[in-house]
């Protein structure tokens, strides 16, 4: 089963799912926030964080995984928030599981193929020289070229277990899948709905949802609402945790869940 952190108590409990090259512990903040008033299970998706290493990285595959977990430590259900990939993950057991599904949340994704690839970063994980690197200040250094961005390379270190000089990411089976998780399971969830209610909050300098995809996400979920975080790019958690925080808490507490 899925490695994962768990938070508080109360009902209906809520899964955190991660994005790409993501884990439990960078939503450790705010799983520790949104857990005042109920339970928070933040999971590791498989290939990350202390999660199992398996050669397929499917959203067939990642749905089942979320279901096994919410089948194993929250039998009444959960509201499932998921970003990016885990926001893809999220939707697809809403659409082949509903029952387990109480509420979505899903962050800035659309139920969509993008164009777009993140191998670069794949890239630069495996072309960093481990024997070199004794600090995470090492590995920071040493990755400045490949990866410019401050940001982005902080969040990618998260993942760098400097002790024992590894990723805790299958790079080899990400960089294999990368089509699959840019894509979208178009012909499995053909005409598959899900009518619990289901809210989509993106960032409002970020294009990942735009009117093609409010268009597809309304079609998969009928009930949907869509919200916009002011100021915030495609880490919307990460840049803007606390607004976020605050749209998800005022929409779980709209919603009459038994």
């Amino acid at each position: 089963m899925l490695n994962f952190d768990t938070y508080g108590a109360g009902e209906p409990s809520l899964m955190i799912v991660h994005g790409l090259y993501g884990s439990a512990r960078n939503w450790g903040v705010i799983s520790r926030r949104l857990s005042e008033d109920r339970r928070v299970i933040a999971v590791d998706q498989r290939n990350h964080g202390e999660s199992p290493w398996y050669d397929a990285h499917t959203y067939h595959d990642m749905a089942q995984d979320l279901a096994q977990v919410i089948e194993a430590e929250m039998p009444d259900g959960a509201i499932v928030l998921g970003h990016s990939m885990g926001g893809k993950a999220a939707m697809v057991l809403a659409l082949t599981r509903p029952e387990l599904a109480k509420g979505l949340v899903v962050a800035d994704i659309a139920p969509v193929t993008y164009t777009h690839s993140q191998i670069q970063f794949v890239e630069a994980m495996q072309a960093l020289d481990l024997s070199q690197v004794s600090t995470r200040g090492d590995a920071n250094r040493l990755m400045q070229e490949t990866v410019p961005d401050d940001g982005v390379r902080a969040f990618l270190l998260q993942s760098l277990d400097v002790k024992e000089r590894r990723w805790r990411l299958n790079l080899d089976v990400l960089a294999k899948e990368m089509a699959t998780v840019t894509g979208w399971p178009e012909a499995e969830m053909q005409g598959r709905t899900y009518a619990g209610p289901a809210v989509f909050i993106s960032g409002a300098n970020s294009d990942y949802v735009s009117p093609e995809g409010r268009d597809a996400a309304k079609a998969h979920f009928p009930t949907a609402k869509f919200f916009k975080i002011p100021g915030a790019g495609h880490w919307l958690h990460a840049e803007k945790p606390r607004e976020f925080e605050a749209a998800v808490k005022t929409w779980i507490d709209a919603q009459a869940f038994s």
